[in-house]
Parts: structure tokens; sequence; C-alpha cells
């Protein structure tokens, strides 16, 4: 039935979209290195974020196209990198049908054809956003290829989290704001002023406006996650929030992150130690390349000439 209301009311929307976009004139509006971002970049990204997060259909359009701008820019920026380091790259099928499967399972489908459908309602092509997650993929892989050896992580202290064989185990579902500040002095300040965002226009929008995390796109969208994985300041900001509610920025390496709590389960299991051990290690392995991937992106983007026409 929510997959039948957001097809439906999504239709609508995009039918008027697409009659106005298809007269907007195609213009440069970015030139990066020997590259161009233009207005229909622009604009089919604005049809892809919207589709990817139905809750901003009736946000502000100039907004949106901001945002829109700032994810191509990224998007345009690690292909580039990539080019530098990948001869041919590719990711392969079956990792693909994974990555693809995680996306559309947020939005509430249960099968690629679905979703497919709901892309060719909204005028996106299907090829055109399989692009942008291999993209996506292709860069996580650069990153862990450069800084694999300078990951760090005390398994002795991983294994201590693992304790009954037989337990309720609490899992979140969380979302996500990462951001960065340049003076702690700015901290409070900042916060306030996506506290009110959020407030105003929803986590959802706030996400794609001031996080620099790859889920943004998702309106900082994360998956399930068990509460054994997370850190013991993390666990201790949202161990009393109730679903809805949001945290205080939590200093993490390389900026601050503010998450949500979407929905709370309480699930009895029968741990298997090493399987919870490797989910941990992976958890905290991730963790530690996403601070890298950030330091490494705003580094090549300082040295590339990016230009607004």
């Amino acid at each position: 039935m929510l997959k039948k209301k957001i097809l439906v009311n999504l239709c609508f929307i995009f039918i008027i979209f697409i009659t106005s976009s298809n007269s907007i004139e195609n213009k440069i509006l970015i030139k990066i290195e020997n590259q161009i971002i233009t207005s229909l970049d622009i604009n089919n990204e604005y049809k892809y974020l919207i589709a990817l997060n139905p809750n901003l259909r009736n946000s502000n359009k100039d907004d949106i196209f901001q945002f829109s701008k700032k994810s191509v820019l990224q998007e345009k920026i690690k292909k580039l990198e990539i080019e530098k380091n990948f001869k041919n790259p590719k990711i392969p099928q079956k990792f693909m049908q994974q990555i693809i499967r995680t996306v559309y399972s947020k939005i509430g489908f249960t099968d690629i054809e679905e979703f497919k459908k709901y892309l060719i309602i909204n005028n996106i092509d299907f090829e055109n956003v399989k692009n942008k997650l291999e993209t996506e993929a292709l860069w996580n892989e650069l990153i862990l290829i450069k800084f694999s050896s300078k990951i760090k992580i005390n398994e002795k202290k991983l294994r201590e989290k693992i304790k009954d064989n037989n337990k309720f185990v609490k899992s979140y579902l969380l979302s996500e704001i990462a951001f960065e500040i340049s003076n702690l002095k700015e901290l409070d300040k900042k916060f306030q002023e996506i506290n009110e965002v959020i407030n105003d226009k929803g986590f959802d929008f706030a996400a794609l406006k001031y996080s620099v995390s790859p889920t943004s796109s998702m309106g900082g969208k994360l998956d399930w996650i068990n509460e054994n994985s997370l850190n013991k300041n993390i666990k201790e900001e949202i161990n009393n929030l109730r679903i809805n509610e949001f945290t205080r920025p939590i200093s993490v390496p390389g900026g601050f992150l503010i998450l949500q709590i979407n929905d709370i389960k309480n699930t009895k299991i029968e741990i298997d130690i090493d399987k919870e051990f490797e989910k941990l290690k992976n958890y905290e392995k991730n963790n530690q390349l996403n601070q890298y991937s950030k330091i490494y992106f705003n580094k090549i983007k300082k040295d590339l000439e990016i230009s607004e026409l």
C-alpha cells in the first residue's frame, strides 16, 4: 500500500517537473579541470534525489537544486580520481546487485522490477542510477586500497563486547548527519542551525544540506545496526532517545555526527562469537575508512581547478 501511494503521488509531481524541465536550456554551470557540469546534469540529479527521498517532494526547489549541484560535483570529483587510479574499472555484477538492493529496500521496495517501474514513472534511467552507485563503490574500493594498511583495530576490545551466547540484543535503524567545522567555537552555532532545519524540514532534508557522508543522497539513512557494533560514546548518546529523536553532535575522527533513531527492535539471538566478531570488525573498519575517505576527498578537491559560471 505504501509503495502504491509513493508511486501515485510522485507520478503526478514528476509529470509537472518533467514538463517544465524539458524547456530548460542546457547550460554549462561548473567547469572542473577538463570536465563540465550542465544544468541538465543537475536537473537529472534533482529527480534522482527526490526519488530516493520522497519526503523532500514538498521542499523548496532552490534548496534541492543546491543539494543536487553539490552531489553532482562530488560525484564528478570522485570519477576523475577513479580514472586516474584505475584502468577500465568495473564492480562485479553480484556486488552491484547487493548495492542496488540496499538502495531500493530503503525506500520500501522488495524487488528490482518494482524499483525499475518506479524510476520509469519518474523519468529516471536505471542505467544512470546503476552508474552512480558503481562510482561510489569504486571510490570506496580506491579508499580501501590506499588506506587499508592504516586501519587499527583493537580486537581484544571488540571481543569483550560479545558476552552471553543467548541474550536480547537491541538494534537501531538510524540516520546520520556527518559534518565538519573549522573551529570548535562554531560547534554550538552550527548545531543550532542544523537543529532548526531538522525541526522545520525534517532530518532527511538536513542530511542532504549538511552531511558530508555518502549517505546524504539517501537522506542520511543507515541500515539496522546492532548495539554491540556501536562505540561507547555513541551508545551512551542514543541509549535514552526515543524513536524520531536525535542526538547532539558526537565527536568522531574527522568531525561530528548527529544520529536520529528511526526505529528500535529487541531480538533474542544465539550469538555466534566468531560471526559477531567479524561484524564488529567490519563495522569498525568501515568507520575508519569513511574518515580517510572524507580527508582524501577534501585534499584532492583543493588540488582541482573548479569554477562556477
